[in-house]
Protein backbone atom coordinates (compact mmCIF):
# COMPACT_ATOMS: atom_id res chain seq x y z
CA UNK A 1 0.00 0.00 0.00
CA UNK A 2 2.94 1.96 0.79
CA UNK A 3 3.96 1.83 -2.86
CA UNK A 4 0.62 2.53 -4.49
CA UNK A 5 0.82 6.07 -1.90
CA UNK A 6 4.53 6.99 -3.33
CA UNK A 7 2.82 6.41 -7.04
CA UNK A 8 0.19 8.43 -6.34
CA UNK A 9 2.48 11.08 -5.32
CA UNK A 10 4.46 11.46 -8.57
CA UNK A 11 3.02 13.93 -10.83
CA UNK A 12 3.89 11.80 -13.44
CA UNK A 13 1.08 9.44 -12.53
CA UNK A 14 -1.94 9.59 -15.17
CA UNK A 15 -0.01 11.98 -17.32
CA UNK A 16 0.66 11.21 -20.81
CA UNK A 17 3.46 11.64 -22.80
CA UNK A 18 1.27 14.13 -25.36
CA UNK A 19 -0.30 15.85 -22.63
CA UNK A 20 2.88 15.96 -20.49
CA UNK A 21 4.71 18.05 -23.50
CA UNK A 22 1.66 20.26 -24.71
CA UNK A 23 2.04 21.45 -21.00
CA UNK A 24 5.59 22.29 -21.02
CA UNK A 25 5.57 23.90 -24.64
CA UNK A 26 2.45 25.80 -23.65
CA UNK A 27 4.68 27.66 -20.94
CA UNK A 28 8.11 27.49 -22.39
CA UNK A 29 8.01 26.87 -26.20
CA UNK A 30 10.10 24.67 -28.26
CA UNK A 31 12.91 27.22 -28.21
CA UNK A 32 13.63 26.85 -24.28
CA UNK A 33 13.05 22.94 -24.81
CA UNK A 34 15.95 22.82 -27.16
CA UNK A 35 18.37 24.84 -25.27
CA UNK A 36 18.03 23.17 -21.82
CA UNK A 37 17.55 19.43 -23.35
CA UNK A 38 19.09 19.27 -26.75
CA UNK A 39 16.49 17.14 -28.64
CA UNK A 40 16.45 17.95 -32.18
CA UNK A 41 12.98 17.40 -32.82
CA UNK A 42 12.57 20.66 -30.58
CA UNK A 43 14.34 21.90 -33.13
CA UNK A 44 14.15 21.10 -36.87
CA UNK A 45 10.29 21.41 -37.39
CA UNK A 46 8.85 21.24 -33.97
CA UNK A 47 5.40 20.07 -33.81
CA UNK A 48 4.12 18.38 -30.49
CA UNK A 49 2.95 15.51 -32.90
CA UNK A 50 6.21 14.78 -34.22
CA UNK A 51 7.87 15.47 -30.86
CA UNK A 52 5.82 12.46 -29.26
CA UNK A 53 6.50 10.30 -31.70
CA UNK A 54 10.06 10.69 -31.38
CA UNK A 55 9.76 10.65 -27.74
CA UNK A 56 7.87 7.62 -27.85
CA UNK A 57 10.07 5.67 -29.37
CA UNK A 58 13.42 6.92 -28.02
CA UNK A 59 14.11 5.84 -24.26
CA UNK A 60 16.66 8.13 -23.46
CA UNK A 61 14.92 11.42 -24.48
CA UNK A 62 11.71 10.82 -22.99
CA UNK A 63 13.37 10.46 -19.39
CA UNK A 64 14.97 13.61 -20.21
CA UNK A 65 11.61 15.59 -21.01
CA UNK A 66 9.84 13.83 -17.98
CA UNK A 67 12.58 14.60 -15.64
CA UNK A 68 12.74 18.16 -17.30
CA UNK A 69 8.65 18.04 -15.99
CA UNK A 70 9.59 16.99 -12.75
CA UNK A 71 12.07 19.29 -11.60
CA UNK A 72 12.28 22.59 -14.03
CA UNK A 73 7.91 22.79 -15.03
CA UNK A 74 6.75 21.03 -11.40
CA UNK A 75 9.80 22.44 -9.39
CA UNK A 76 10.06 19.75 -7.18
CA UNK A 77 13.78 19.36 -5.60
CA UNK A 78 16.38 17.22 -7.40
CA UNK A 79 16.01 13.42 -6.84
CA UNK A 80 17.75 11.79 -3.88
CA UNK A 81 20.91 9.11 -4.89
CA UNK A 82 19.10 6.58 -4.53
CA UNK A 83 15.79 7.38 -6.73
CA UNK A 84 18.23 8.78 -9.41
CA UNK A 85 18.75 5.97 -10.62
CA UNK A 86 14.88 4.70 -11.05
CA UNK A 87 12.88 6.15 -14.40
CA UNK A 88 11.41 9.08 -13.53
CA UNK A 89 8.02 7.67 -13.63
CA UNK A 90 8.84 5.29 -11.14
CA UNK A 91 10.55 7.59 -8.89
CA UNK A 92 9.08 7.91 -5.07
CA UNK A 93 7.98 11.19 -4.75
CA UNK A 94 7.79 12.05 -0.81
CA UNK A 95 4.24 13.35 0.19
CA UNK A 96 5.82 16.64 2.01
CA UNK A 97 7.19 17.70 -1.74
CA UNK A 98 4.59 19.31 -3.53
CA UNK A 99 4.91 20.49 -7.18
CA UNK A 100 5.20 23.80 -7.03
CA UNK A 101 5.43 27.26 -10.13
CA UNK A 102 7.57 26.84 -13.30
CA UNK A 103 11.12 27.35 -12.83
CA UNK A 104 12.20 30.86 -14.62
CA UNK A 105 14.01 29.98 -17.57
CA UNK A 106 15.90 31.97 -19.90
CA UNK A 107 17.86 31.30 -23.46
CA UNK A 108 20.78 33.23 -21.80
CA UNK A 109 20.58 30.96 -18.54
CA UNK A 110 20.36 27.92 -20.88
CA UNK A 111 23.66 29.49 -22.82
CA UNK A 112 25.25 29.71 -19.07
CA UNK A 113 24.64 26.21 -18.84
CA UNK A 114 25.18 24.61 -21.65
CA UNK A 115 29.22 26.88 -21.49
CA UNK A 116 29.24 24.49 -17.82
CA UNK A 117 28.39 21.10 -19.23
CA UNK A 118 30.98 21.47 -21.98
CA UNK A 119 33.78 22.25 -19.48
CA UNK A 120 33.04 19.45 -17.70
CA UNK A 121 32.76 17.44 -20.69
CA UNK A 122 36.25 18.94 -21.23
CA UNK A 123 37.88 17.86 -18.26
CA UNK A 124 36.75 14.55 -18.12
CA UNK A 125 37.75 13.80 -21.42
CA UNK A 126 41.17 15.00 -20.58
CA UNK A 127 41.33 13.57 -17.22
CA UNK A 128 40.17 9.94 -19.15
CA UNK A 129 43.08 10.34 -21.77
CA UNK A 130 46.69 8.98 -21.21
CA UNK A 131 49.29 10.88 -21.38
CA UNK A 132 50.43 11.51 -25.13
CA UNK A 133 53.26 14.04 -25.05
CA UNK A 134 55.82 11.21 -24.66
CA UNK A 135 54.60 9.26 -27.21
CA UNK A 136 53.91 11.64 -30.03
CA UNK A 137 57.60 13.07 -29.07
CA UNK A 138 58.74 9.71 -29.55
CA UNK A 139 56.72 9.10 -32.82
CA UNK A 140 58.69 11.91 -35.52
CA UNK A 141 62.29 10.42 -33.51
CA UNK A 142 61.43 7.16 -34.70
CA UNK A 143 60.86 7.94 -37.94
CA UNK A 144 63.92 10.00 -38.44
CA UNK A 145 65.88 7.48 -36.88
CA UNK A 146 64.90 5.15 -39.47
CA UNK A 147 65.36 7.09 -42.06
CA UNK A 148 68.55 7.89 -41.08
CA UNK A 149 69.65 4.37 -40.39
CA UNK A 150 68.57 3.32 -43.74
CA UNK A 151 70.79 5.03 -46.21
CA UNK A 152 71.05 1.53 -48.37
CA UNK A 153 67.22 1.83 -49.52
CA UNK A 154 66.81 3.12 -52.82
CA UNK A 155 65.20 6.58 -53.94
CA UNK A 156 62.10 4.69 -54.97
CA UNK A 157 61.97 3.31 -51.26
CA UNK A 158 60.71 7.02 -50.36
CA UNK A 159 57.63 9.16 -51.24
CA UNK A 160 58.26 12.54 -50.06
CA UNK A 161 59.88 12.15 -47.10
CA UNK A 162 57.85 8.87 -46.55
CA UNK A 163 59.78 5.95 -45.36
CA UNK A 164 58.32 2.60 -46.67
CA UNK A 165 59.30 0.21 -44.24
CA UNK A 166 58.55 -3.20 -47.12
CA UNK A 167 60.06 -1.39 -49.65
CA UNK A 168 63.21 -3.69 -49.57
CA UNK A 169 61.48 -6.82 -49.32
CA UNK A 170 59.39 -5.70 -52.55
CA UNK A 171 62.74 -5.64 -54.93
Amino acid sequence: MNDETNFKSNPLNGVSLKNLLIEVVDHYGFEILFAYLNINCFKNNPSIESSVKFLKNTEWARKKIEVFYLYEFKNLPKASSDQFSVPPRDRVIPEDQMPGEPAELSLEDAEWLREQRDKKFVERSQSHQPNQSPQQSQSPQQDGDSSSQDNNSAPSDSVEGVVDPWAKWRK
